[in-house]
């Protein structure tokens, strides 16, 4: 892999390259924006669903002691009075009074205005959930809010899923889902907005075993980053401190990421107790109790919380694969993405559109596209569609040139190598299938005979 060009990456850089192809634009923008909201355009759509079948995956599909579910965004308002969201789920906001712009107090370095230089007003707590009504009467009865995170769904439908799975525990329940803050400042691309996808699942353990657990997944999910090709050295682990806990939480490990502007949080795992289950039963007056078969006791389970917003995990994704190396007179750059994260996993490029190369190479493209995400591209130089795909992060090309309606061959291109390497036309989907499941492989169409290949061989 690369060597890490994380220095060489700015933010501005990183925002133009993915307005220009396709990856995330500003909401409204013909209306100027809205602040802390982003639309993923039709690179970027590809690219999230990824991120996040990739975590599916893991800890949903991949494992037999974790289900999934999908729960309402709008819920009874005493969820969140119960949850203590209502009371707790504030951040301390300071005014410019000069200005007047707002900022959150405990991101400030120095007590003044980050804008102007005024004088702030003294610290007051600003509940940062959406407020809306439910019906047609505004009245308070009616009051409802935006979800600020998906683990209340999960919680208040944890008896519903014991009796309908039948799981034992440890046991976890996942979901991936809209959320909303009403941030005091957003910034830094879609590192914070106001509206979000989180991913995160509550793993229900025994108490007693917390800890172990608690250690598991700082592991597991650390890992999960490394796999998918995150390096090393852009992450690291950070315990928040015992005064610094949320008020549901005995504990707390950050996984934090050297995004281009400095490190911050990328996940977080918490071990947040029973006492989401415990508010739970007090105040709907349900019991939360959950009972073991083999000691035939009766309680309420811990339960850790590894929580991610895909937003966050996209935006380190993006800054990690990213590459500039010299290309002649000009500059390469490249999203070395790992293979299941890849917007666009392969790309057709006829060398002309004359009609009889195109009909060929239309034909290629529509045999690939059942199998992958697949783009044809047939506008300027090749060299220029090389770097194109290469700017989207697309690991393969298939060039169709005037030899291949001869031949019947075809010229496969690797992204990271750039190396070249000839295949028969019929051999393509499955030496495709092979490479992209990280085989170096060339798969012949007769009798399913596999060669190794290297470099232009």
């Amino acid at each position: 892999m690369p060597e890490n060009t994380a220095g060489k990456l700015t933010m501005e850089k990183l925002v133009s390259l993915c307005q220009r192809r396709g990856f995330i634009f500003p909401s409204s923008d013909i209306y100027g924006g809205l602040s802390g909201c982003w639309d993923y355009g039709p690179v970027g759509i590809e690219f999230k669903r990824n991120v996040k079948e990739a975590w599916w995956r893991s800890i949903v599909q991949q494992r037999d002691d974790m289900v999934g579910v999908d729960t309402s965004i709008m819920m009874n308002s005493k969820v969140w009075e119960a949850s203590g969201h209502v009371t707790n789920f504030s951040d301390p906001l300071v005014e410019c009074k000069d200005c007047h712009l707002r900022w959150k107090a405990d991101e400030l370095t120095e007590n003044k205005c980050p804008s102007c230089g005024g004088a702030l007003t003294e610290e007051r707590m600003f509940n940062t959930m959406f407020k809306t009504f439910i019906g047609p009467v505004e009245e308070e009865a009616a009051v409802v809010y935006l979800r600020p995170e998906t683990a209340q769904g999960m919680f208040v439908n944890f008896q519903n899923i014991v009796n309908t799975s039948r799981k034992r525990l440890p046991f976890g329940i996942a979901q991936q889902g809209r959320a909303f803050r009403n941030e005091i400042t957003t910034g830094n691309f879609i590192f914070r907005s106001r509206e979000f996808e989180i991913m995160e699942f509550e793993y229900f353990v025994k108490p007693g075993t917390v800890e172990k657990w608690f250690d598991y997944w700082v592991e597991e999910r650390f890992n999960w980053y490394l796999k998918l090709g995150i390096k090393k050295e852009n992450l690291k682990l950070h315990q928040h401190p015992k005064e610094k806990l949320a008020h549901y939480a005995r504990n707390c490990t950050d996984i934090n990421y050297l995004f281009p502007h400095g490190w911050a949080e990328l996940e977080g795992i918490v071990n947040r107790t029973d006492f989401d289950l415990k508010q739970h039963a007090a105040a709907s007056g349900k019991s939360m109790e959950y009972f073991d078969d083999e000691t035939k006791e009766h309680y309420v389970p811990y339960v850790i919380e590894p929580s991610l917003g895909a937003d966050r995990a996209i935006l380190a994704f993006l800054c990690d694969a990213y590459e500039e190396e010299p290309d002649k007179d000009e500059i390469r750059v490249v999203f070395h993405f790992h293979p299941d994260l890849a917007p666009i996993k392969v790309a057709v490029l006829p060398l002309s559109r004359k009609e009889n190369l195109a009909a060929f190479a239309k034909d290629v493209y529509a045999n690939l596209r059942p199998c992958f995400t697949t783009q044809y591209d047939d506008t300027q130089s090749i060299g220029r569609r090389y770097r194109r795909q290469d700017e989207l992060g697309t690991p393969y090309c298939v060039t169709i040139d005037f030899q291949s309606l001869e031949d019947n061959m075809a010229t496969i291109r690797e992204r990271d190598s750039m190396n070249q390497i000839r295949v028969p036309v019929a051999a393509l989907k499955n030496t495709l299938l092979a490479k992209l499941s990280g085989e170096d492989l060339f798969v012949l169409p007769e009798g399913g005979k596999i060669w190794k290949q290297s470099g232009n061989d």
